[in-house]
């Protein structure tokens, strides 16, 4: 069985050569997580992958706080989009001192002229995307959804026709937000890497892809726990 460690340091939504985690208000227990993820018949049914079972036998899974709230996460994630870390953190942090209760209520951020915005240091394009979430959000009355009663495909369809949301970043919200099971980001860079070294890939892009889609397609219902490992082992093998 994969070892575990425990992370409740304060989680980022962002793919800076580590695993993405999310940011919002609510969130669940670290403990009720690693008992759901890490149950004996998933960790079993992976390991049916030779190269997988080494993967995840040498390697400590760190783990964060899940944090459930959608909206918050896009707002986060279109900053620290194409950013360092230190850069984005800055960002995000002179982003939030513009809200009183440190939440990016939606009717605050319309309301907010575009210079506004920028002043804390976002881009125009930045600061365009963020405002496109806020008024997505009320148009369609999104706060209040019980997203559990949604498909991965429906969510997929339905954030991404917020400009400015692309399918990686509602994979990523399905992962760490949603804690949806079987979720494979094919063109996550850290996934592509992980894959290419485990499994010895070779040839053009399309064709790396098709069989990393192959390669995983055993792994259903739960290619979300095997990235996981991905992840972690490509960041702790660089």
């Amino acid at each position: 069985m994969g070892r575990i460690f425990v992370s409740l340091a304060k989680p980022l939504l962002a793919r800076t050569g580590t695993r993405p985690y999310g940011y919002g208000r609510t969130f669940a227990g670290t403990d009720r997580i690693i008992k759901k993820m890490l149950a004996q018949h998933k960790i079993k049914h992976l390991h049916r992958d030779d190269k997988l079972k080494r993967v995840m036998e040498a390697t400590i899974l760190s783990w964060s706080e899940v944090y459930r709230d959608v909206y918050s996460q896009l707002i986060r994630s279109i900053v620290y989009q194409q950013l360092s870390t230190k850069a984005a953190t800055t960002i995000y942090g002179r982003f939030m001192l513009l809200f009183p209760d440190d939440y990016p209520v939606a009717e605050q951020i319309l309301n907010m002229d575009m210079e506004e915005l920028r002043a804390v240091g976002l881009s125009r394009q930045k600061a365009a995307y963020i405002r496109n979430v806020a008024a997505f959000f009320l148009e369609e009355e999104l706060f209040d959804l019980d997203w559990d009663t949604k498909s991965n495909e429906e969510i997929l369809h339905l954030l991404t026709q917020i400009k400015g949301v692309g399918k990686w970043t509602v994979q990523m919200l399905l992962m760490f937000t949603l804690e949806r099971e079987d979720i494979f980001p094919v063109n996550d860079l850290g996934i592509q890497q992980a894959m290419i070294r485990l499994y010895g890939l070779e040839g053009d892009k399309k064709s790396i892809l098709k069989q990393m889609e192959a390669l995983a397609e055993p792994w259903r219902p739960y290619r979300t726990l095997a990235c996981f490992y991905l992840w972690q082992w490509k960041d702790e093998k660089p």
